[in-house]
C-alpha cells in the first residue's frame, strides 16, 4: 500500500486561496459580501434563422451571461426574496433581481481589501476631483 508524501508548507509569501461560493436565493443574508457570478437574458425567438430552432416565435430562449463587475464587492443590506438591495463601495445602493441573475458569496478578508480598493479607486475618479 503506497502512502502519500507529506510535505511541510514553510513559505509565508503565499497567501491563502480562497474561492466564491455560489448562493441559492435562500441563503442570502444581510451583511454578506455577494458579486454577480451569472446574468439571465431573455431574447425571442425569432432572432434566430434556421432550421434546428424548432421553438415557437413567442417563446424566449434564456441565454446566461458573465456579469462584467470584475468581482467588485456589493455588501447586502436586506432580502426580500427575489429581490436583494445591495450596497456598493461608492456608497451606492441597488435592487438585484434574482430571478434574473445569480450571486456568490466571497471571502470576507478579500472582501474587505476590494472594499478599500474600490472606494480608492472612486475618490480618484475623474468625476469626483480631489484638488
Amino acid at each position: 500500500m503506497a502512502s502519500s508524501r507529506q510535505t511541510e508548507c514553510t513559505s509565508t509569501a503565499a497567501a491563502k486561496a480562497t474561492l466564491a461560493k455560489a448562493l441559492a436565493p435562500e441563503d442570502i443574508r444581510p451583511g454578506d459580501f455577494v458579486t454577480p457570478l451569472f446574468v439571465v437574458t431573455e431574447l425571442p425567438s425569432y432572432w434566430w434563422n434556421g432550421g434546428s430552432w424548432d421553438l415557437p416565435h413567442d417563446q424566449p430562449v434564456r441565454i446566461r451571461l458573465t456579469y462584467n463587475c470584475d468581482g467588485m464587492p456589493m455588501r447586502v443590506k436586506s432580502v426580500c426574496l427575489p429581490f436583494v438591495l445591495t450596497k456598493i463601495p461608492t456608497g451606492d445602493q441597488s435592487t438585484i433581481d434574482l430571478r434574473k441573475c445569480q450571486l456568490a458569496r466571497i471571502d470576507q478578508s478579500y472582501a474587505k481589501l476590494a472594499w478599500k480598493a474600490y472606494k480608492k479607486k472612486s475618490t480618484k475618479s475623474p468625476a469626483n476631483p480631489t484638488r
